[in-house]
């Protein structure tokens, strides 16, 4: 019963994920279906401004032309299963930063000052894909199981430590054995 469950919500996610590709190319041309000059627009009830912008369809082509690829890019990230997928949280981090500085554009600065940001979270993220990178090309690419090479360095200090307690052992007969 439960395995019908999560295959079915594994479908409609996977039917959402799908129908969100298909409409990104509509969502990335919206602009061009807004009348040219306009300063609002109604959507489904929704009514959008310029933002600043000449008028509604300048403010969409920026809107959209960020939001399409975060989009696609979080979507990749959620079902990505490879090692590097980490990775791609520096673009949707750029493409985020870029949405933002887009809907607060009463500064009038559009893409300038993301790449701090950018710096500040790839200092975050370069580090943690390489110590993946080291971990899975050390156990297969050459073979080396640090597990077992801990369990391996640990019999070697116990080892080390019995010698010494045995030479101590011997120390204390050949004392004993020069006293009687």
């Amino acid at each position: 019963m439960s395995s019908k469950k999560s295959i079915r919500k594994k479908f409609i996610l996977e039917g959402i994920f799908a129908i969100l590709i298909a409409i990104t190319p509509i969502m990335f041309y919206w602009y061009k279906y807004i009348p040219v000059g306009s300063t609002s627009y109604s959507f489904l009830g929704i009514e959008f401004g310029n933002n600043g912008f000449n008028d509604v369809a300048d403010s969409f082509y920026y809107y959209f032309g960020k939001i399409v690829p975060l989009l696609l890019l979080i979507i990749w990230f959620i079902t990505s299963k490879e090692w590097w997928y980490y990775t791609i949280l520096i673009p949707i981090a750029m493409y985020s930063f870029q949405l933002f500085s887009v809907l607060t554009f009463e500064s009038g600065i559009v893409d300038e000052n993301e790449i701090l940001y950018i710096i500040a979270v790839t200092m975050v993220v370069i580090p943690v894909v390489y110590f993946i990178r080291v971990k899975l090309v050390d156990k297969h690419v050459h073979g080396i199981d640090l597990e077992a090479m801990d369990t391996e360095l640990q019999i070697l200090k116990e080892k080390e430590e019995l010698r010494k307690e045995r030479e101590k052992l011997e120390q204390r007969q050949k004392t004993t054995s020069k006293k009687m």
